[in-house]
């Protein structure tokens, strides 16, 4: 028990650590690294929950796939610091106009914190045996049974949100040729290739 203790404060206070190195670093790639060291701890967090298959999933989708993909565009873009820098002081107002506006938020969640009443009830709801049902199953049974349009619903957001960027995203370019596959398979050798028979001496 006193393991499991200093196991969570340990990967608490690396993910907190983690946490504000991914905001106060001044290059991105560093950012991004430290972001990844921030998931693996709250991996261990998960795990030390009993959580393993939302462990695992923190650690193949959004280490493997989410923050490799971050710096790989963080990478390919090759941002200019200096120029970034530039436009610091530029844009500082308003940065601390939302970083309050969040601020005061949280502060008035936190102030207005009550404990629902259903709480104990479900704090008091019987957790599936470990023994009997895998961690993947329950998280499944529960999530197409009683949380199946909730699921459905964020699915439908997602294909909304992927279709809306592939639309802003889009652009036209003129002089920019593309491929017509009709025109490509109704093309003939005899249209487009011409058997010169040149003679013996005669050759370039």
């Amino acid at each position: 028990m006193i393991a499991a203790t200093l196991a969570f404060y340990l990967f608490a206070a690396l993910a907190v650590i983690g946490a504000l190195n991914v905001i106060f670093q001044k290059n991105p790639v560093h950012s991004v690294l430290w972001l990844i060291f921030t998931f693996f701890n709250g991996a261990g967090l998960f795990v030390l929950l009993g959580a393993e298959f939302v462990a695992m999933i923190l650690v193949v989708v959004y280490v493997g796939a989410v923050a490799v993909l971050f710096l790989f565009v963080v990478m390919m873009l090759d941002i200019n610091i200096t120029v970034v820098r530039e436009g610091f002081l530029k844009y500082l107002p308003a940065g601390l106009l939302v970083g309050g506006l969040l601020l005061a938020e949280l502060v008035t969640v936190f102030v207005a914190w009550q404990v629902s009443d259903s709480a104990e009830a479900m704090r008091a709801a019987p957790t599936p045996d470990p023994a009997v049902i895998t961690n993947t199953e329950a998280i499944g049974q529960i999530l197409y049974t009683d949380y199946l349009y909730v699921f459905q619903a964020s699915g439908l957001i997602l294909l909304v949100a992927m279709i809306g960027s592939i639309v802003l995203t889009h652009r036209s370019r003129a002089g920019v040729r593309k491929q017509v596959i009709a025109d490509q398979n109704a093309r003939r050798p005899e249209d487009t290739l011409e058997i010169v028979k040149v003679e013996s001496g005669k050759g370039l």
